[in-house]
């Protein structure tokens, strides 16, 4: 299917969802289906080399999503670094599989498939990621080329609505990471993995835990011994 071919199935496909829903929501859901996908997300790339959850089809890429972000690594993370596509299996992994623990926490949180993480990029430029969860033992609908490029397509309209996207969760994360390095007395990245190691071992995700620590209920304290985390609500 040549490019123009695929705009006008993006476009029928657009048309066919919610008009109310926002611009990356309707994307985010056209490529979802075009693709074959069970259910999709769309992340942005912050300037802290982040990436913000603008929107998700359902709790299922939601969740995949936040145990990415909890984890601080895995397929989105590396197809925005590296600028390719990845994928990593949902489920039992393959000893070779590069991300162990995220596919096995993906899999127990949404069952088995495989996750796809398709580099949104703008003038060339990586600026996101489009992931996609597919099925067991099937892979995309439309071959990588194809992929890419509704990918593509998708980045350039949703950093067109940039100031609708609502960037109070990464805010409040970024916040709280600032709190943390000045309870802790260490650099902002090693105050950002303590959230996502207290985010990890309660099961909760990286801004419920931020919006704890922001809210003041949750704070870390390095009085002249171990570190200790404590409630203030307790």
């Amino acid at each position: 299917m040549n490019t123009s071919e695929l705009l006008g199935l993006l476009a029928r496909t657009l048309a066919t969802l919610d008009a109310d829903a926002s611009v990356a929501a309707r994307m985010c859901r056209a490529c979802t289906t075009i693709l074959g996908a069970r259910a999709g997300s769309l992340t942005l790339a912050t300037l802290a080399g982040e990436q913000i959850t603008v929107t998700s089809t359902d709790a299922v890429a939601a969740r995949v999503q936040d145990i990415q972000e909890v984890l601080g690594e895995g397929p989105g993370q590396r197809a925005l670094e590296d600028d390719t596509i990845v994928s990593a299996p949902l489920g039992v992994a393959p000893g070779d599989d590069p991300f162990p623990v995220f596919s096995q926490l993906a899999g127990e949180a949404v069952g088995d498939g495989t996750w796809f993480g398709v580099p949104l990029r703008v003038d060339g430029q990586p600026v996101g990621v489009l992931g996609l969860v597919v099925g067991p033992g099937r892979g995309l609908a439309r071959d990588a080329e194809e992929a890419q490029f509704l990918a593509d397509a998708v980045g350039t309209a949703v950093l067109g609505e940039i100031d609708q996207v609502g960037w109070s969760a990464r805010a409040r994360v970024d916040q709280a990471t600032g709190m943390v390095s000045a309870q802790l007395r260490v650099q902002p990245r090693d105050a950002l993995a303590v959230l996502r190691a207290h985010a990890f071992g309660r099961g909760s995700t990286l801004e419920d835990v931020a919006e704890d620590v922001v809210a003041r209920r949750l704070t870390f304290a390095d009085e002249a011994g171990p570190v200790e985390t404590r409630r203030n609500d307790d």
